[in-house]
Parts: structure tokens; sequence; C-alpha cells
């Protein structure tokens, strides 16, 4: 099967960060689906393996964390799934991604694909849907609904997880949703996204809070920069209130500053499920099936900014260093099917 991957770590600029390769098929195992890729799309977790995991000697990796394809093949104990379903999912750090012609993925993972969304704008959306909803819902703990009289911070707004998570907040709790982006037009993103007000996380917070309105905020996510911003954040945060936070922190950050609010920290990694096999790893397959109705319903939609095709390595070096830039509006996708490898 063609596929795209790497032999080292490389950056993005070099000609062999990302290779095309011709790799033997996977086999599914007793819970898996074996899934034609259609489309994929690149998160900035694929940038940070790309360039932190060295593969084995002789042992190309193949990264991916987004698809959306079509079942070829069961696992004896698959259920709930059909050869032919069309599906998507975000997959497990710890087994080969998606930017394969072929994947196995455990089942309970993924979820019937949003039917009116063609295949590059529903693989936008597993990897940033699992993580927005994990993070308010299962780390902040905000109850599907609620919030009445409540607000949400929302630091990178306009990014892949921002931009879903600014759609769930307004259209499952009532919380008051605020956004952070710095360019007029992320800016003007992340309103069209539904946020009742957006501010610029390169200036203080506090006081744009208060010229909109809100004197402190009881739920922060933070998705980027966190380190930057970590100061201004507590200082915005009501006492007693929840911080939560997905990136990886480039520099330390002081956890005592935590202490007079008595707020509470909170991390969302989206592959804890998977990787660990926790007793309800099933509950990423049925948010992704709610997600999927509510795309559906016309209540989400997709957040893909930027289409690529084919799939090649070419295309996906393009993809990497598009992400890397930090000025991302949303999801960069890759279909069109795979490239010829070497071509």
């Amino acid at each position: 099967m063609k596929a795209i991957g790497y032999l080292q770590s490389l950056p993005i600029e070099h000609p062999e960060s990302l290779v095309d390769l011709e790799l033997p098929p996977p086999a599914p195992g007793p819970r898996d689906l074996l899934v034609r890729v259609g489309a994929v799309s690149v998160n900035p977790v694929d940038t940070k393996v790309r360039r932190s995991r060295a593969p084995q000697p002789g042992q190309p990796e193949v990264l991916g964390w987004d698809a959306v394809g079509i079942v070829e093949a069961l696992g004896e104990a698959v259920e709930g799934f059909a050869v032919g379903d069309r599906v998507y999912y975000a997959g497990a750090i710890n087994r080969p991604g998606s930017n394969a012609e072929l994947q196995v993925v455990d089942h309970r993972i993924a979820a019937h694909a949003p039917r009116s969304l063609p295949d590059a704008e529903a693989a936008g959306l597993p990897l940033t849907a699992i993580t927005a909803w994990e993070l308010l819902f299962d780390r902040l703990g905000v109850p599907e609904g609620g919030g009445a009289g409540q607000s949400l911070l929302v630091i990178g707004a306009a990014g892949g997880v921002g931009s879903v998570l600014v759609q769930l907040a307004r259209q499952l709790t009532q919380l008051r949703v605020i956004g952070t982006a710095s360019r007029p037009e992320t800016q003007a993103w992340v309103r069209e996204l539904g946020a009742h007000a957006v501010i610029d996380h390169g200036q203080p917070l506090r006081p744009q809070l208060v010229a909109a309105g809100v004197a402190e905020v009881e739920y922060v996510a933070s998705l980027s920069h966190t380190e930057q911003h970590w100061t201004d954040l507590i200082d915005a945060a009501a006492p007693q209130g929840r911080v939560g936070i997905i990136d990886d922190l480039s520099g330390p950050v002081d956890v005592m500053q935590l202490k007079r609010k008595a707020l509470s920290l909170h991390w969302e990694m989206m592959f804890t499920r998977p990787m660990f096999g926790t007793a309800d790893v099933a509950a990423q397959g049925r948010l992704l099936a709610r997600v999927a109705a509510l795309v559906d319903q016309g209540r989400l939609r997709s957040t893909v900014s930027e289409r690529l095709q084919p799939i090649d390595a070419v295309q996906l070096r393009r993809a990497h260093a598009l992400v890397e830039s930090g000025r991302m509006r949303g999801k960069v996708v890759l279909g069109g099917g795979f490239g010829t490898p070497g071509a």
C-alpha cells in the first residue's frame, strides 16, 4: 500500500522529512476496523511527533491522527459496523497513523462519518472534536445545557481545537463564550463560529474582559502558549474557577499562583483513553457519533480552511509547514487519493 512517513527526524524544509513509501498492508485485530483512507488532516501533534520521535532503524514512522474512509474488513469482536461503512476517527498515538491507504483502528474510538460532509471536510473534525468535547465536559466539568450566568474564556480560539470548542460551548451550554485571537481575520472567524465576544491575547486580558462586560470567568480553556498567558489568565479567572490546558508547555509555570483563588488545573490529552485502554474508551466513539449528528443537523460546522491534494509527501510537507507556522485558522486537510510513491 502507498503511505507517507519518515526515516529520521528532520526539519520540515528538508525533502526527506516526509517521504513516499510502499508498505505491506496491516491486518485488523479482534476489535479493529480495516479502513481504506479517503482523506486526512494534520494537527500540531503530527509535527511534534515528527520532530521528537526517532524511528527504529529501517522502520519508517507513519503519522496521522485524523481520517475518513471506508471499512474493508472487521475484527471478530467488532460491533456496530459493517464492511462498506464510511467512518471517521482520530486513532491512537501508539499505533501506525492514517497517512496510508489502509489503516487499522479500534472500532470503539470510531463512528459513522457525518453524512452531510464530503471526506475532506469530515477529516478535519475527529481529533479536535474529541479534544474540545473532553476538555469542556469531562475535564472542566461543564454540564450539557448548563453554565447559565457563567463565562468561558478560550485562549487561542481560532485554532483547530478552539474552532470546535467555541461551537460546542455555544450549541450545548448556556455559557457566555469569549474567544481570543490576535489578527482581524482570525477574530472574524471566531465571531463567525459563535463567540459572544472576541479579545486580543496579545494585550492584557482582564481590561478587555471588563470592557466586554465580563468581570471574571469561571472557566478558562488555554489552548496555546499557556506559559505566556499564565499570569494573565489567573488574573482573569473567578475564585474557585477551573483552568483547562492542552498544549505542551515550553517553559515553567508557577502552579502556586492558583492557590490564592483556589483554582483547579485540568489537563486534556485526547489520546489517553485509547493509549491506556481505559474502561470508558468507547466514550470517544459515542461522542464522535454525537458530533456527526450535530453536523448533520446543521448545529456544528467543519473548521477546514486549507485543502491540499493528493495525499503524498510533497503535500503533507506543505501541511506540516502550515501547522508549524502557528498562524493556521481552523484545519488543513488532504484528500484526492494517494499519490504515487517516488513521483
